[in-house]
């Protein structure tokens, strides 16, 4: 059972996010390991223990968290924490995970707009990829987030340009749930583009960041978001991505969290998709094509099962061999002797008679003038 935060926790965890920098791993790691209160006595009495300590000991004497969670809240801004009813536990696994460029561990807690509640993500799926996507990904992109938010699983992705934005909109367009994560705070508007995306998200959906309100989208706060979508979702999608794309972080972190890591091909000749065939390539990714193939993935076992695509069964699947020899020896236009077939077919004529009148039930072939050939349908 969880234990809801104290007040003083929760002031003590929110004035970490205003100090420390999204998913810095000693602060993180140490805020876990002893609580917030006791993390920030320890800035305050010995912030030479730590570089990334000083420089967030230092900005500790400009931060009012009392202030600051009243004019988030005045905002529609929520501030969630572990313990709380909300928290989303599969963030917890970010403990485990390690280190990324320096990034990694468990939240101290999540700034959030929207009215779709964070516990309810546990059967979500990550959508990512390039910003600089081509119109085949923009398409595949939206197609598959609106067959996964249509089957009830919300849809999280970065917000940003190509590929993000394709998935929100087919997240959206399908009824569906929706969920950005952002590098900067939830109360900016990055990339100013998305104005009006982000603003419907915020109303209808949800906009989440560790980041506190007014933080700017630096580039290291990415590659620290990225963590946060691989750990919130069942399963990640990355749909084009060059070799060194920020997509390819967030999978690296989904592996590392044991998710579902998939990946939809693209043209060979397209550098935007060469990073997604690498990770196929080597086995990182599992090759997806469609929604129902996510679906089928993320789902419990037996759930979504998709059916193997196979070819129309038509009547000559049925034959024998001998029987397909025969009619294969059949000719299209003008009718040959029963004698003529056999030597095609090689088989004897006693033979060919038998299989002649056996495909003659079935339409496949018809006498005429002595000799047989193929029925019309068949023939064409």
């Amino acid at each position: 059972m969880r234990t809801p935060p104290s007040h003083e926790e929760r002031l003590a965890r929110a004035t970490i996010s205003m100090v420390a920098e999204p998913g810095d791993v000693r602060s993180l790691a140490l805020t876990q390991e002893i609580g917030g209160i006791r993390f920030l006595e320890v800035l305050r009495e010995h912030p030479d223990l730590r570089s990334q300590f000083a420089a967030a000991a230092g900005r500790l004497a400009e931060v009012e968290p009392e202030r600051e969670l009243a004019r988030a809240e005045a905002r529609g801004i929520r501030f969630v924490v572990p313990g709380d009813a909300e928290w989303p536990c599969q963030l917890d696994d970010l403990a485990g995970a390690g280190s990324l460029h320096e990034r990694g561990a468990v939240p101290v807690g999540l700034w959030v707009r929207g009215p779709v509640r964070l516990d309810g993500l546990a059967g979500a799926v990550a959508v990512v990829g390039s910003r600089s996507s081509t119109s085949y990904g923009d398409q595949i992109s939206s197609e598959l987030a609106a067959v996964v938010a249509a089957a009830g699983r919300p849809v999280v992705s970065g917000g940003a340009f190509g590929i993000d934005y394709a998935a929100h909109r087919g997240a959206v367009s399908a009824g569906g749930q929706t969920v950005a994560v952002l590098a900067c705070g939830v109360d900016r508007v990055y990339p100013e583009a998305h104005r009006e995306m982000l603003r419907h998200l915020a109303e209808h959906h949800v906009v989440v960041s560790e980041a506190p309100p007014g933080a700017a989208p630096f580039r290291i706060r990415f590659l620290a978001r990225n963590r946060l979508i691989a750990a919130l979702t069942r399963g990640t999608v990355v749909v084009e991505a060059a070799i060194r794309s920020g997509a390819l972080n967030t999978t690296t972190w989904a592996d590392r969290l044991h998710r579902v890591v998939m990946g939809i091909p693209g043209p060979l000749t397209s550098v935007a998709s060469e990073g997604v065939h690498q990770l196929i390539r080597s086995g990182a990714a599992t090759l997806v094509t469609s929604g129902a193939d996510v679906l089928e993935l993320v789902g419990q076992s037996g759930e979504d099962v998709v059916a193997e695509v196979r070819a129309p069964v038509s009547v000559r699947d049925g034959l024998a061999v001998r029987t397909r020899q025969v009619l294969d020896a059949v000719p299209v236009e003008t009718a040959a002797s029963v004698s003529s077939i056999a030597r095609v077919a090689g088989v004897a004529a006693e033979v060919a008679h038998v299989e002649l009148g056996r495909l003659s039930t079935h339409r496949l072939v018809e006498p005429v003038g002595g000799g047989w050939r193929l029925v019309g349908d068949v023939a064409g």
